[in-house]
């Protein structure tokens, strides 16, 4: 099964999840490829949208090579072991870490204009991912999530790899995938379109969210 492009894939994947919907529910997509996803999530639910912002920490020149990840509250989640194995000088290592960390917060600063995630206590989370490889940095979101107290976690994704969804099972609360390769080479395989976005095009989607939330969902 291949999907068309993100928003096809929303549509499958927020029908996928209907059984998870809870009326104290909120989407959070992570920037930037998720947004799209989560949207389309959060209209077949009837939910709010919203981001949650974590970022994958990839080898020092070899950025496409994740070695760990970092979200919003502090959290790192950082393979070391790896780093040391690739030889890795400890001040590259904390370069990097840190460089992703700065992006967390100029991604809440732009996204959510500074403003910190809404009251999670006792809520169900879907925190939506437009594909899932190694899941560093899904793992890296849920951890920071465990923090909020969250009463519910539910991952949701279009495709992921069968040996990390397998892993990220126990870790959170429930799994949504419609796709379960066991070789995973690149996410963009599943897509037939696979658009790199911009900050503007995802501001342009929780904007038209929240306006579509305020009118039509309201009364659906």
């Amino acid at each position: 099964m291949r999907f068309l492009d993100r928003e096809e894939a929303g549509i499958h994947l927020g029908h996928a999840l209907a059984a998870h919907r809870s009326p104290d529910g909120i989407v959070l997509a992570l920037p930037r490829g998720g947004v799209p996803v989560g949207y389309q999530v959060a209209r077949v639910l009837g939910l709010p949208l919203d981001v949650m912002i974590a970022r994958m920490v990839g080898l020092p020149g070899r950025p496409e090579l994740g070695i760990g990840a970092v979200a919003e509250g502090g959290v790192r989640h950082v393979e070391v072991g790896m780093a040391r194995t690739t030889g890795i000088p400890p001040q590259e290592l904390q370069w990097a870490v840190k460089e992703e960390e700065r992006e967390v917060v100029r991604r809440v600063m732009l996204f959510r204009r500074g403003r910190p995630l809404p009251d999670l206590r006792g809520r169900t989370a879907f925190v939506v991912v437009d594909g899932v490889a190694r899941g560093v940095t899904a793992q890296a979101a849920v951890e920071a999530l465990r923090d909020l107290a969250v009463g519910k976690i539910v991952l949701a994704t279009p495709v992921a790899a069968s040996s990390t969804a397998d892993a990220l099972r126990a870790k959170v609360d429930a799994f949504v995938c419609l796709v379960e390769p066991a070789e995973l080479h690149a996410i963009s395989d599943w897509y037939e379109s696979f658009e790199q976005f911009s900050d503007a095009d995802v501001i342009g989607w929780l904007e038209r969210a929240r306006q579509e939330r305020e009118g039509a969902w309201a009364s659906a």
